[in-house]
């Protein structure tokens, strides 16, 4: 008889620490449902969102040692000396981008013979995500965002997104949150990053969607937000008409038409994915522009320095907000007089790890665990692993100059 696979939800080791985690205890009824011949454990850990005691309460082993495990299932990079070797890992890497900071990270799933598959990777035959954060990152970014608008102009006091216990306890913080002034919201971007925005400004009474065009025509005399697409923002160079696929693939053949939008928006909340080789959004001069009017821009993308100037640095979920002066392009206190003020934590989603971790854990049973078990017969899993038997895989090949330090 084969024997059980054996699989081990890991405690995260990254600093700082992220208190999420690839399967909530609610999920276990589900996991065992859909796999019940794959032995699970879950690692003992005194961050994690949901103690050891709710685990098993769902009747869940909780284990400290996890080295008897054939797969070993995180959310973010695991710290190197923590890597067990020959086993095969599921977490986001940060390495298939050659992220500097994790080159060694790179180096040691190949000197360790560990198979890293990456939850960034995740794909199905249309190369569209199976598993992704991006809708809390959004959901949570919009609500930094009328935090900092509450603190800025002293008009409300809600608690931090991470200091609520769950998506109720935020969505009855948004209660309080009273915008009388006729402000103007802007999100750039379509995806699950954007809907998660709007479903934050969804929640305030007295916010109202508008179009693009409406947007920049028209004056109102209450708080209104528009979401813009790619085609709302940008232009082909050579006056055809737009092509969403064709901006995908050739970015540099586009230029900006973003700012009218910087003339009429108060905050603006960036949702978008950005290809450096796409336009930026402003530049410098523009932030320095008479009617440049943004004075709060809470950027969930990230992308630091460009395509939004004032993004000089990520921020962190203890200090999410700092001040970034257009004449001197230097960080200032966030409330500083002529500076915009800046929102820019890179992982927005461990603020909210409970239903971040339910979301993202029932993803990868229904989508992924599957193939990642069993077989990969519409290559989920070969898409995803970066490296595998001590090798780079031929997907990711490209990386062999990163690994060798060229």
């Amino acid at each position: 008889m084969d024997k059980k696979i054996k699989v081990g939800i890991l405690k995260e080791t990254k600093t700082p620490p992220d208190r999420r985690t690839a399967l909530a205890p609610e999920l276990g009824d589900l996991f065992k449902q859909k796999f019940p011949d794959i032995d699970l454990v879950i690692q003992s850990s005194d961050n994690r969102c949901f103690t050891d005691d709710e685990y098993m309460e769902k009747g869940l082993t909780v284990v400290d040692d996890v080295s008897d495990c054939d797969i070993l299932i995180g959310v973010k990079e695991v710290k190197i000396d923590k890597l067990i070797p020959d086993k095969t890992y599921l977490f986001f890497s940060h390495t298939a981008k050659k992220q500097p900071y994790n080159r060694d990270l790179l180096r040691a799933f190949l000197d360790k013979n560990i198979h890293m598959v990456d939850h960034e990777y995740l794909t199905d035959k249309n190369n569209q995500r199976l598993v992704a954060f991006g809708y809390w990152a959004g959901l949570v970014g919009a609500y930094n965002g009328l935090l900092t608008y509450g603190k800025k102009y002293n008009l409300y006091d809600i608690k931090p997104a991470n200091k609520c216990h769950d998506l109720n306890e935020l969505n009855n913080e948004l209660k309080k949150v009273k915008i009388n002034d006729p402000i103007k919201i802007l999100i750039t971007g379509g995806g699950r990053v954007a809907h998660g925005a709007m479903e934050t400004l969804s929640k305030i009474s007295n916010i109202k969607k508008i179009s693009a065009q409406q947007y920049l025509d028209n004056k109102f005399d209450y708080p209104v937000y528009a979401q813009i697409d790619p085609w709302d923002y940008a232009k082909r160079k050579d006056g055809s008409e737009f092509d969403l696929l064709h901006f995908f693939k050739h970015p540099d053949m586009y230029e900006s038409t973003f700012l009218p939008y910087t003339k009429v928006t108060n905050m603006y909340i960036a949702c978008h994915f950005w290809d450096p080789k796409s336009p930026v959004f402003m530049t410098d001069d523009d932030l320095l522009a008479d009617d440049f009017l943004i004075d709060i821009i809470a950027d969930v993308s990230c992308d630091i320095g460009k395509p939004i100037p004032s993004t000089i640095r990520a921020s962190t979920i203890a200090d999410p907000i700092y001040g970034y002066d257009p004449k001197t392009k230097s960080e200032v206190e966030p409330f500083a007089k002529g500076a915009i003020t800046v929102m820019a934590v890179d992982n927005l989603p461990g603020e909210l790890p409970r239903n971040a971790s339910v979301d993202f854990g029932k993803g990868l049973i229904e989508k992924v665990y599957e193939s990642l078990f069993y077989d990969d017969k519409d290559g989920i899993i070969e898409r995803a692993s970066i490296t595998k038997n001590g090798k780079l895989t031929a997907i990711f090949n490209y990386l062999q100059d990163f690994v060798d330090g060229k």
